[in-house]
């Protein structure tokens, strides 16, 4: 598999502070990867890095297999687009003039693909209004369109709807995947909106002080959130016995619990396991969100 990021214990550290611990990830091409963690874990020093923007203290990191140490890695840093905490755009300029700007910063010799660019983030009919008069989300496609000027590869946003109303989400959340599906952009996106990062990701990286706990597919996810009856028994031997015989999918989690996936009818179920002498001793609903996910691996508060 190619990636176009991977990090290898990283560290970054500001007086007694380790924003980054040793962090470790892994970036697909192709993916749409959710960066997850809460405030103060470590996510935007990473983007900071990885975008030549800060050093690190320690490990290293490469790009499209560019080492960091190598002196080619500012052409592989020329195939990444950011918006990293506020877009870079200025506000006494138009959505047009912003991105010709863009062009003359990257040393790209025409204007050529700005009036699609504008056309691609929806900002084609803003004509002369500045920017400074655009609303947040506004604001926020143009950072993108500017990140994408010189057609990167490789898209990193932080925290992309932060503060937007809910037209503005679905603004962006359309046009990232617009980007990835049908421009095949790989994009890694930090975000606290659990939610709405679902309705994205690929791939997820969870963060805890300055750490990977763990990467996961949306895949993997899905199969560990999916919804479930969990059911507590007297005879482990027997419900798996009952539950193989009706070729119903299951987990083992304890001794005495499992997790029953599918459409079981569970009067049925319940009667079968009398059947054969086994009492169920409680059974629920479960069903766990990406939130509950995070904080059970994190062991913390919401503030993810």
């Amino acid at each position: 598999m190619e990636y176009c990021l991977e990090t290898k214990s990283l560290c970054k550290q500001y007086g007694h502070f380790k924003a980054l611990n040793g962090l470790s990830m892994r970036v697909p091409r192709g993916a749409i990867y959710g960066f997850v963690g809460k405030n103060g874990a470590g996510k935007t020093t990473l983007l900071r890095v990885i975008c030549g923007l800060q050093s690190p203290d320690g490990g290293e990191y490469s790009l499209f297999g560019v080492g960091n140490k190598s002196a080619d890695l500012y052409r592989a840093r020329r195939r990444m687009g950011a918006v990293v905490e506020t877009p870079s755009i200025y506000g006494d300029m138009t959505a047009e003039e912003n991105l010709r700007m863009q062009h003359r910063v990257l040393g790209m010799p025409t204007f050529d693909g700005i009036e699609e660019l504008l056309r691609l983030v929806g900002l084609a009919d803003t004509g002369k209004k500045k920017a400074k008069n655009f609303s947040l989300g506004m604001r926020q496609r143009l950072g993108i369109a500017v990140a994408l000027c010189g057609n990167p590869d490789f898209l990193v946003l932080d925290e992309p709807v932060n503060g937007l109303d809910p037209q503005g989400i679905v603004e962006i959340r359309e046009l990232i995947l617009r980007l990835n599906r049908e421009h095949g952009i790989t994009v890694l996106i930090s975000s606290h909106i659990l939610d709405e990062l679902s309705r994205l990701a690929t791939h997820y990286g969870f963060i805890d002080g300055g750490f990977v706990l763990k990467e996961i597919s949306a895949e993997e996810l899905n199969d560990a959130c999916r919804k479930c009856v969990r059911l507590s028994v007297s005879d482990m031997k027997v419900l798996c016995l009952v539950l193989d015989r009706e070729k119903q999918e299951y987990k083992v989690l304890s001794d005495s619990e499992a997790d029953v996936y599918g459409n079981e009818n569970i009067s049925h179920l319940i009667s079968a396991l009398a059947a054969e002498g086994c009492e169920v001793r409680s059974i629920h609903e479960h069903d766990e969100s990406l939130e509950n996910y995070y904080i059970n691996l994190v062991g913390g508060g919401k503030d993810a």
